[in-house]
């Protein structure tokens, strides 16, 4: 009895120091229909000396900055007895406040007008927000708990959805600085369903679909039965779910044309913004950002790469690792998506093609490595800069990069091993995933050395295709399944030129790709076709008429207007690249039974019946 009374005693005092530790927030809305939200933010035991206030400049799910402090005006600070304090402004988004009492009470207002996964946006249909745009935080107080209120005066029926714990008078609390960043919010009149699952420990968890959308509960419903299905491939691939922090997920679901659309991960949770008048109608459409990232609530959100750990809110996070977490993840959202029955394999067949167009035929992967595609994400993650770069030469997409390894790794281990890249992410979730170690590039290599019992290969592999940059012949890989990959247009003329605006009858160049014959013959970003071949370019149909009568191998004058003045050179026409994915049986070959067990326990549901 003594030592149940003093365990009491023990929480109780805990409870109490916590209590007095915890960094509030209270949040209303009176100017919802003008973007703007009123946020109060209290913090007891200030130590001595200034405090210092910023808000992020960076946000969990994206590498790049993005300067949230330019949202927040009428930043103000008082003592307990509410007495002004004086605030000095140190940059764009910090204030420090040299002297103060016990408590301070800062107040501000919150401009946001963009629905997506990374800012905040008001207005009188709802309140969305990314934390790392919304709230200011204390420097140096990471371990304190935080809690939320929301003032819903007038605000037709507004709920409340998030990952954060409900406590009770409509408090919402995380426990600490980290947990709280990770946690988006969405304030509305939404529509709602749930469902169990259950792990093979026999905890059962809640999976919430929260909608805010101009659909009827019979949508939600039935969308929600979708994603079950689609649910149940993810865990087919993992084995198990995360143990998903008080016991709930949540799809947090907004549908409007005019917003920015996005799907950001969270712990808990994803936000998921989508440009369609509602979800009736589009249900399939929709699906592709769902899958991907519920799929992070494994490989990123627990398969975390060290690299992003802890996340640093005061400047962009750089990872090697991000052909893995994102591309790993890019491959597996549509992968999934077939084997629950959503896609065909024609769809597959396409979404693998455009994998490996990009890859086979991009300059920033002829030249860049996946490993150096990831570092680039702090710069091409919707970064803050507007001057043109040269990206277009020197990065591919870490999600599309990472996809083409991913694919080349799942099919290799289904050739070589009788292994696939499911038993590979169990691997990594096993020794890295589930006891929430935060894994190095060489921790993948060592883990696929281990699975497949040879580490010669696993070495092979990283050297060549994560450290380097050569490609996997994905025509013999693919061809296992019974795919033929080959080239789309055979001996057909290709100038490279890439996008071209036509506007009033002028024809002007986009950046150019190395290797291709317009790069090759000096035509870059602003120059203005006039004639190619004697004819003059003033719609995509002329350009195209001039390529087709043409054949690989031809060199033709072209002459163009470069800053106003008139230039002449030569291109020489190249074989288009573009390869296409075609079932061998529609070219008039055979779909051996080999070939269609490969490809069935590859494309197929892996759903335990």
């Amino acid at each position: 009895m003594k030592r149940s009374l003093l365990a009491v005693g023990l929480f109780l005092a805990s409870f109490s120091v916590n209590a007095q530790q915890e960094i509030s927030y209270e949040l209303s809305f009176p100017n919802a229909i003008h973007h703007e939200a009123e946020i109060t933010m209290s913090v007891p035991n200030v130590p001595t000396g200034t405090l210092k206030v910023r808000m992020s400049r960076s946000s969990p799910g994206r590498y790049a900055t993005h300067e949230f402090g330019k949202n927040v005006y009428r930043f103000k600070a008082f003592d307990e007895q509410g007495k002004k304090l004086t605030v000095l402004q140190l940059a764009g988004d910090e204030y420090s406040i040299p002297n103060h009492g016990n408590t301070v009470k800062i107040t501000y207002t919150l401009f946001g007008n963009w629905i997506d996964g990374t800012y905040a946006g008001f207005d009188e249909t709802h309140a969305h927000m990314n934390i790392p745009a919304t709230f200011a935080y204390p420097i140096g107080m990471d371990k304190r708990p935080r809690t939320v209120k929301f003032n819903l005066t007038n605000k037709q029926n507004w709920k409340v959805a998030t990952q954060l714990k409900p406590l009770t008078n409509g408090v919402y609390y995380a426990p600490n600085f980290q947990y709280f960043m990770d946690s988006p919010i969405e304030l509305a009149s939404y529509h709602t369903a749930s469902w169990n699952v259950k792990n093979p420990d026999g905890k059962t968890q809640t999976i919430h679909l929260v909608s805010h959308s101009k659909d009827d509960q019979k949508t939600i419903d039935n969308y929600a039965e979708m994603l079950k299905k689609m649910v149940d491939e993810h865990f087919a691939v993992w084995g198990e779910f995360p143990a998903y922090d008080y016991g709930n997920y949540y799809f947090l679901h907004d549908v409007y044309p005019d917003y920015a659309g996005d799907g950001m991960e969270h712990r808990n949770s994803t936000v998921i913004v989508q440009r369609t008048p509602k979800i009736a109608g589009y249900e399939s459409n929709l699906l592709g950002t769902f899958s991907h990232e519920y799929f992070h609530s494994w490989n990123v959100e627990r398969l975390r790469p060290k690299t992003l750990e802890p996340f640093n809110f005061e400047h962009s996070n750089m990872s090697d690792e991000l052909w893995l977490a994102e591309g790993f993840t890019q491959y597996y959202g549509n992968l999934l998506l077939t084997r629950a029955g959503f896609k065909s394999v024609e769809n597959a067949s396409q979404t693998f093609n455009g994998i490996i167009n990009t890859v086979l035929n991009s300059s920033g992967a002829k030249n860049f490595s996946p490993i150096e595609a990831s570092r680039y994400a702090v710069f091409a993650d919707a970064g803050v800069s507007i001057d043109q770069t040269n990206k277009n030469n020197i990065f591919t997409s870490y999600y599309t990069y990472g996809a083409s390894v991913a694919l080349a790794l799942d099919l290799r281990l289904r050739a070589e091993f009788k292994l696939t890249l499911d038993d590979y992410m169990r691997a990594l979730w096993k020794a890295y995933g589930k006891p929430e170690i935060p894994y190095t590039v060489p921790d993948l290599e060592k883990t696929l050395g281990l699975l497949t019992k040879n580490t010669a290969f696993a070495n092979d592999f990283f050297k060549k295709y994560v450290y380097g940059t050569e490609k996997n012949d994905y025509a013999k890989l693919l061809l296992h399944a019974g795919f033929i990959l080959r080239k789309a247009d055979p001996n057909g003329a290709y100038t490279g030129m890439g996008r071209v605006t036509f506007e009033n009858g002028k024809a002007t160049l986009g950046s150019t790709m190395a290797g291709t014959p317009a790069y090759e013959a000096g035509l870059d970003f602003g120059s203005m076709l006039l004639t190619m071949d004697g004819i003059a370019i003033k719609d995509q149909a002329s350009l195209n008429s001039v390529t087709k009568d043409h054949k690989p191998g031809d060199t033709i004058n072209v002459t163009y207007s470069y800053y106003g003045e008139e230039k002449t050179t030569k291109l020489t026409f190249s074989e288009n690249p573009v390869l296409e994915i075609i079932p061998i049986e529609k070219t008039g070959g055979s779909l051996t039974p080999a070939m269609q067990t490969f490809r069935d326990s590859w494309l197929n549901s892996q759903v335990k019946k």
